[in-house]
């Protein structure tokens, strides 16, 4: 043992400075070129080379199964999506499940002094409610005259005011709406408003269905009388079910697609199957989905995610990824899989808000779909839904990550849809305030681990390289202080057992 150790010592201090210098550039140099190939193969393929290797061929020689394999079985769903893309990519909707300003947003800004609403997106809102509750012929009824300037004020104390000179005048179902909507503090007296609105507007209503074949002018009297129906009851459900009176909402939602089937565009089933989590009734929210996930129609992140969710709920309770890896995936596993890497590649930004990785905001009034934008809407009202099934969050922990290796990188293509539109960014930061949100960003692929190490083991190579070449004699009594310490517990493990054993044994022992 002594003669080996006098050995290493004889050959450490026989090594020259120019040893040293070759060695840590040679590091350097071969750590630098894994770097650039490191690089070029993320830039080209969008993952590392190393791990791509380790995942695809050393994992299944060693026993274990990529639970995040990519699946063919709904490529035909994906090519009819990129065929029927009729519509703008970067669209903006209105949020299902918006907030009311004078009881949500305007709370969070008395409380925190922040605006939860951008100016753009407020100014959509005040295009919307032109649209929807104005039309030509307001000018024949006092109140609605007044209404359609109030609408176009952008001071909200000015549109309030107005909303009192309407009521003096008659009883008018948009100005009980606006002061609902802005003026009410709490959803308790908003749901009072919005009561007073719906006697307006069910009377506005029924004297327009009389008169609406009577010609143009009355046909478009009728549709906005329809339009402002339609919203004051949705907005009552929503204050049904902020009440906590869910089983009444759902009631009042069901009535409302019944009684006006074709309004699909206010998108009412995405409030009906919130509220239908809520009550756990998991069979009705597969109902909802069996009529509305259907090829023909626009998806959005509260339906794929939804139905992953019921695909999880049936096997994330008893879901291992160990287990998973050593015995593969079940016919029900892959179904899940399957629905969450459908759900991503959709809005690849929802995961880090329900797995909690992100912050959460205040819901804009308006979404742009498949932007980050939509997740936050999302996130923020069915996270608590996702935290009820017991082990949903952990099975898309395990396996939302596997769906960037299914997707073409670039985006030349989709998978299951079409390719994620490059605008989204753009618009997410007109509807997001982004003075206290981070707006999250798609294909903005992180580095692999794998790149960072290389990186940083060339860095590091490279450095000593330097300093080597530079001060060869005082990098030479630093190489070998700390191949010394490196080894001095070895060397103590060594005397230690040296003095336990006896010397005949030790003896043996070396011979062998």
């Amino acid at each position: 043992m002594f003669g080996t150790e006098s050995s290493l010592s004889m050959f450490l201090n026989t090594l020259t400075p120019k040893f040293y210098v070759a060695l840590t550039g040679t590091s350097s140099l071969i750590s630098g070129l894994i770097l650039i190939f490191e690089w070029w193969y993320f830039r080209k393929y969008g993952t590392s080379f190393i791990e791509q290797v380790s995942v695809s061929h050393l994992r299944p020689l060693l026993g274990g199964v990529d639970s995040s394999s990519p699946s063919s079985s709904n490529t035909s769903n994906g090519d009819a999506d990129s065929n029927r893309q009729s519509v703008s990519e970067c669209k903006v909707w209105r949020n299902p499940l918006n907030l009311f300003r004078g009881a949500e947003y305007n709370r969070y800004t008395w409380v925190t002094g922040r605006e939860p609403l951008t100016y753009y997106d407020m100014n959509l809102s005040a295009q919307d409610h032109q649209t929807f509750f104005t039309c030509d012929s307001d000018h024949l009824r006092p109140a609605d005259a007044i209404m359609q300037k109030a609408w176009r004020e952008r001071n909200p104390q000015a549109r309030i005011s107005a909303a009192h000179e309407a009521l003096e005048l008659e009883d008018c179902a948009t100005a009980y709406i606006l002061l609902a909507e802005e003026e009410a503090t709490t959803i308790m007296e908003a749901e009072r408003l919005f009561k007073q609105a719906l006697k307006a507007g069910e009377g506005c209503y029924r004297r327009s269905q009389q008169l609406q074949h009577h010609g143009t002018q009355y046909e478009a009297q009728h549709r906005r009388d329809t339009n402002v129906l339609v919203y004051i009851k949705r907005r009552l459900a929503m204050c049904s079910r902020k009440l906590g009176r869910t089983r009444e909402a759902v009631k009042m939602m069901r009535d409302l697609m019944k009684e006006f089937p074709l309004l699909s565009m206010f998108n009412i089933h995405e409030n009906l199957l919130e509220s239908l989590l809520e009550l756990q009734n998991y069979a009705d929210v597969q109902a909802v989905l069996a009529k509305y996930d259907d090829i023909s129609l626009p998806k959005s992140a509260t339906i794929c995610y939804t139905a992953a969710l019921l695909k999880a709920r049936a096997v994330s309770d008893k879901f291992s990824p160990e287990a998973a890896s050593r015995r593969g995936l079940s016919t029900a596993e892959m179904n899940a899989v399957e629905a969450i890497h459908r759900a991503v590649e959709f809005n690849p930004h929802v995961p880090k808000y329900l797995l909690e990785m992100k912050s959460l905001i205040l819901p804009p009034e308006h979404i742009l779909k498949r932007g980050d934008s939509e997740a936050i809407a999302y996130a923020f009202f069915h996270l608590q839904h996702w935290k009820r099934v017991e082990g949903a969050l952990n099975l898309l922990h395990c396996t939302w990550e596997g769906t960037f290796r299914m997707i073409p990188y670039p985006l030349e293509k989709g998978h299951l849809f079409y390719p994620y539109p490059i605008c989204t960014e753009t618009a997410d930061r007109e509807l997001l305030p982004t003075v206290f949100h981070e707006v999250s960003v798609y294909p903005k692929k992180e580095l692999p681990f794998f790149i960072l190490f290389t990186a940083g083991l060339c860095s590091f190579t490279a450095m000593l390289a330097l300093l080597t070449h530079q001060f060869p004699e005082l990098m030479g009594v630093f190489a070998k202080a700390f191949l010394s310490t490196l080894f001095a517990p070895l060397n103590f493990i060594m005397e230690k057992v040296e003095s336990i054993l006896p010397s005949s044994l030790w003896h043996q022992l070396t011979r062998i």
